[in-house]
């Protein structure tokens, strides 16, 4: 496949890729008229290639949460939220210039261009020895796997459709400076695939950090690609050996996931440091003492209150937060009271793996194998939980979409679970207060698949905009 990047964007990401490696505490021999990272030269060493694709991860954060919690029905606009962040696209008033539902094409594409520089540099770069020849080996199946999970970040996000022929994004497997055309939903997942396959026979059984994609990431991420291609019985394949590598956590362990105090179940995360207020997670719900978005009281309702560990983990109930104040908080990246707001984004945990490989059983008509495993997650989650029976197909996937809204809450799955089923985003009367009547968001209208950034299709002809734009 012949790939081409971006025209508008290339310069930014040359010099993104810069800052990046030079962050990474890499000496790079690069002139002031440099206008593109030469992999020749940046990358010499295997521990150059380390640098570089530690510049890569380092291009992730939190936009994508961060869009799909004002977009859905799992947070709703408190009245003492008076800074004006996201509210627009809370209320659906979305259009190709809206920066903060389309951040993330940006951000994706920057992690997939340092993917593919050191890609691109790892034939120049001998070895010396059977080690460095192994970490060379690993640094490039877990480029290629990254490169396959932003690719697929911005399908999610920006494909006109989950269907094979609808328009996807363009894959890019090199960085070439040239004006793209989008590749179809299918040539995309194709691609996706072909890159985590082969990054599975690279990346070591014995690479065990979780900040970086290991085996179980791979398979992690291939799961949940089958999923939304709808390739069944890949999706069971997968999600059971992401299961099988890393079991669920126990109740009493699950709340320190999400204080970072527990690795339980967190097969692939992004560590967060200290810094601004505006880098951190947290900061995305509440800024101090203000609560900038809070839980929905439709997705509060789900819980069980008293039993499940997962409402004091994701929800904080404080009824001394005064008048007018919401009494409700998003706890799950609250951080401690040392760094509020700092906390690790836990990208894939074995929690999903169960409702992927549930789903996929129930497609397959295997409903009583499903229920199982849906009943396993519940069973961990839920304490004295009684085992249920689903009488269909429908009855089991109904379940499994209502408990996904809750174990993935503020984990930027919501909006792509209701687009693969073609479900309307709805609100209810109590989490709409403030949403300026935007409380039925159908397939079709603005905001349910986002928009090519305005720049990009301005700037390349052959970028076609998503319909309804």
């Amino acid at each position: 496949m012949t790939i081409r990047y971006f025209k508008y964007t290339f310069s930014y990401l040359a010099l993104a890729l810069s800052v990046c490696i030079l962050a990474c505490n890499k000496q790079l021999d690069l002139s002031p008229t440099d206008s593109i990272i030469d992999p020749g030269r940046t990358f010499r060493t295997v521990n150059d290639l380390n640098g570089g694709l530690l510049g890569a991860y380092s291009g992730l954060t939190y936009n994508t949460i961060y869009s799909i919690s004002l977009i859905t029905d799992e947070c709703t606009l408190p009245s003492e939220n008076g800074t004006g962040g996201g509210v627009a696209t809370y209320r659906w008033q979305i259009d190709p210039s809206s920066t903060t539902i389309t951040g993330s094409f940006g951000e994706y594409y920057i992690a997939i261009d340092r993917a593919n520089r050191v890609l691109g540099a790892m034939g120049a770069v001998t070895t010396k020895g059977d080690e460095e020849a192994a970490l060379k080996d690993q640094y490039r199946g877990e480029a290629l796997a990254l490169r396959a999970y932003c690719h697929f970040q911005l399908l999610q996000s920006y494909a006109e459709a989950y269907d094979p022929a609808a328009m996807g994004v363009p894959y890019m497997d090199t960085a070439v400076n040239s004006f793209p055309s989008r590749n179809t939903f299918g040539e995309v997942v194709a691609a996706i695939e072909k890159d985590l396959q082969l990054a599975k026979t690279l990346v070591p059984a014995d690479l065990e950090d979780n900040t970086r994609i290991t085996l179980p990431a791979i398979s992690a991420i291939q799961a949940r690609v089958a999923l939304y291609a709808k390739e069944w019985d890949n999706a069971v394949t997968y999600a059971t050996e992401a299961i099988d590598a890393l079991p669920l956590a126990s109740a009493a362990d699950f709340p320190g996931i999400w204080k970072d105090t527990k690795e339980s179940e967190v097969i692939w995360k992004l560590k967060q440091v200290a810094g601004s207020n505006d880098d951190l997670i947290g900061s995305v719900y509440f800024d101090r003492d203000v609560a900038l978005y809070v839980p929905s009281f439709e997705l509060i309702n789900l819980f069980d209150k008293v039993h499940d560990v997962r409402y004091p983990a994701y929800i904080k109930f404080d009824d001394t937060r005064g008048a007018g104040n919401s009494q409700y908080l998003v706890n799950k990246y609250a951080g401690t009271s040392g760094s509020l707001g700092l906390a690790d984004i836990k990208l894939f945990r074995t929690g999903e793996m169960y409702l992927i490989r549930a789903e996929a059983l129930a497609e397959k008509n295997q409903t009583g194998n499903g229920g199982d495993d849906l009943n396993a997650l519940r069973a961990a989650r839920i304490s004295g939980y009684t085992p249920q029976t689903f009488a269909s197909k429908d009855a089991l996937i109904t379940a499994l979409y209502t408990e996904r809204f809750k174990e993935l809450a503020f984990e930027g799955q919501r909006l792509f679970d209701l687009r693969r089923r073609g479900m309307s985003v709805t609100r209810n009367p109590e989490d709409a207060v403030n949403a300026l009547g935007a409380v039925l968001l159908k397939p079709g209208q603005k905001g349910y698949v986002f928009p090519i950034p305005d720049a990009e299709t301005k700037a390349n002809k052959n970028m076609k905009q998503n319909p309804g734009y």
